[in-house]
């Protein structure tokens, strides 16, 4: 499993993944799942993979040999985000028409999901989901953020916190314990944790970082993170028994009358 994030904000765009694919109680593999294939000076773009890892692999090397090899159609000659979000869509339908029936006659899961995130000259930065299917959707202000992989742990932090103006900044620390949280309570994900912050209109992707396991920042705001719940949970008032059992026996008289 993996756990990956995007995030999208007035200020710029932040992606994280974490490098786990496997785990098990004497397995765990790590691969590199956060891909920087921008442009220095003229675009930013990071992609980001979760799902049938011989699928992902085969669509980031299918970019990587169009940009090689100087084909028409590739990262750097597409105008648009949206045209490369299609121009990678069409990729994963080709790789995954390629391979189905092999992966089929297997049982095979060959699902996959993937990140697009990045700034093109004349746009906003952009973010969006490629499905296994080829289609996508794309971040909104009311929506900044986009997951893929084990996205449920993870959420409730960035439901709270984040808005299309939080500050970049705070939006890479969101980001972290977003992850943190889900490696606190699922063992398919974990380190080491990949994470791109980028600054609008720069064009430069110069704040780029991998923690790994037992790294010092990654240990400290788990425990400020944790310290602060508790903090946060004892100053929640306690459960007024007493006035609730009245409501309740009232509501109960209601429904026998009726």
């Amino acid at each position: 499993m993996t756990y990956c994030l995007g995030i999208v904000t007035r200020h710029g765009l932040v992606i994280a993944a974490d490098s786990r694919t496997n785990a098990g109680v004497d397995y765990i593999s790590t691969y590199q799942k956060l891909f920087d294939f921008s442009q220095a000076g003229q675009r930013v773009l990071i992609v980001c993979t979760s799902g049938n890892l011989s699928i992902t692999q085969a669509v980031v090397n299918s970019l990587k040999r169009d940009l090689k090899l100087g084909e028409s159609e590739n990262l750097h000659t597409l105008s648009t985000m949206y045209e490369i979000a299609c121009y990678i869509g069409n990729k994963i339908r080709h790789i995954q028409e390629r391979e189905r029936p092999w992966l089929e006659r297997d049982k095979i899961d060959f699902a996959c999901n993937l990140l697009l995130g990045g700034q093109v000259p004349g746009e906003e930065p952009e973010l969006y989901m490629i499905y296994s299917q080829g289609n996508f959707i794309q971040a909104t202000r009311e929506t900044p953020f986009l997951q893929i992989g084990e996205t449920k742990y993870g959420k409730p932090i960035l439901d709270r916190i984040l808005t299309y103006e939080t500050l970049i900044e705070d939006a890479a620390k969101c980001a972290l314990l977003s992850i943190d949280s889900t490696m606190k309570s699922n063992i398919s994900v974990g380190p080491p944790i990949d994470l791109a912050m980028y600054r609008i209109n720069t064009f430069q992707m110069d704040n780029r970082l991998r923690l790994r396991i037992g790294d010092p920042y990654l240990a400290e705001i788990r425990k400020l993170w944790e310290v602060s719940l508790r903090q946060a949970f004892d100053q929640m008032p306690n459960i007024d028994w007493e006035c609730h059992m009245h409501e309740a026996d009232f509501c109960k008289d209601v429904l026998m009358d009726c």
